[in-house]
């Protein structure tokens, strides 16, 4: 069984590292406001979702022009992105402006419930969009990165299966990364991120200390929203299809990562998302294996669940996370 395992173990961490690095950027955006506003903005996922509609339209009209096959795929890949991560971003902001902010002061129940309120919102506006244009709301986008790699892993050890990725894994991957080390360095080496660290220890002495509370929480709704929505045109980049409702099991996941390494700690999303990702793709090789052939790869989410429960009964702030008395 032993040998069977590694066996798998090269193309687990591979198919591992990509569906990780997705759920740590998504992560980040729920650690990210509930460090700033103790809020689980469980719209997050279908900010997520909208920012992989949104690229994939995007590809869409450019295919249609031409531009696509004419312009190199990594530069109309970045394009894309940036254009995503704008619109996603000011999204996020108008949903914080018009939904959370009026219920700043209002019991922690009431934003939490309109969070959930905004998700189906958005879900069925997009998916309303998607089949007046298209005539179904499951929407496949052009193929950027067709080459498929292998990789010789049997050359390092027998033990080993060669593995295979597409070129999309290392653009996804090294994307991904980017946008981590990117956030990590503006909250630690930058004005606005020290802004942000204030805000989240205490919101109203940063506000006597003159720092405008409304902006920080505003830009903390930008980039987190910003990175969700291109974290989406990665995931339709990679996995090609889409339809209105990844969100929310993607979402789930993510908010399960941030909570793993410690939410509000943002180090700690990305070491949660991450895990998550390899746990899953190793339960979704080896489940049938370890259980006998009891359970199937569809029961991976049951496995990832239950590590992350036995994590939480002996670390419950999460493996990055530091344990926080309650603010009287």
């Amino acid at each position: 069984m032993l040998n069977e395992i590694l066996q798998t173990i090269p193309q687990v961490v591979i198919d591992g590292l990509t569906l990780g690095a997705v759920y740590a950027v998504i992560a980040l955006g729920y650690t990210m406001v509930y460090g700033i506003l103790e809020l689980i903005n469980f719209a997050h996922g279908e900010i997520f979702m909208s920012g992989a509609f949104i690229g994939t339209a995007i590809l869409i009209v450019l295919t249609g022009m031409g531009w696509v096959s004419a312009v190199p795929a990594i530069v109309m890949l970045i394009t894309v992105l940036l254009l995503t991560a704008i619109l996603t971003g000011l999204l996020g902001m108008g949903i914080e402006r018009v939904a959370y902010r009026p219920l700043r002061n209002a019991p922690r129940l009431i934003p939490l419930i309109t969070a959930i309120g905004i998700s189906f919102l958005l879900q069925d506006i997009v998916r309303f969009i998607a089949e007046l244009q298209k005539g179904n709301y499951i929407v496949t986008g052009p193929n950027l990165f067709k080459d498929q790699l292998s990789i010789k892993a049997s050359s390092i050890s027998s033990i080993f299966n060669d593995a295979s990725i597409k070129t999309s894994f290392v653009i996804v991957l090294v994307t991904a990364v980017i946008m981590m080390i990117g956030l990590d360095l503006f909250i630690n080496r930058t004005k606005w991120g020290m802004a942000m660290r204030a805000v989240a220890q205490d919101r109203e002495t940063a506000s006597l200390m003159t720092v405008n509370v409304n902006k920080v929480i505003s830009i903390t709704f930008f980039i987190g929203s910003a990175l969700g929505g291109a974290t989406g045109v990665l995931f339709a980049v990679q996995y090609g299809t889409i339809d209105p409702y990844i969100g929310f099991i993607l979402g789930l996941k993510a908010f399960t990562a941030a909570v793993l390494g410690g939410i509000g700690n943002i180090r700690g999303a990305m070491l949660g998302g991450l895990l998550l990702g390899l746990l899953e793709m190793f339960a979704s090789a080896n489940l049938t294996l370890l259980s006998g052939g009891v359970f199937g790869a569809e029961y991976k989410d049951v496995f990832a669940f239950a590590i992350l429960i036995i994590v939480l009964l002996f670390k419950p702030e999460g493996l990055l996370g530091k344990p926080v008395t309650e603010k009287v």
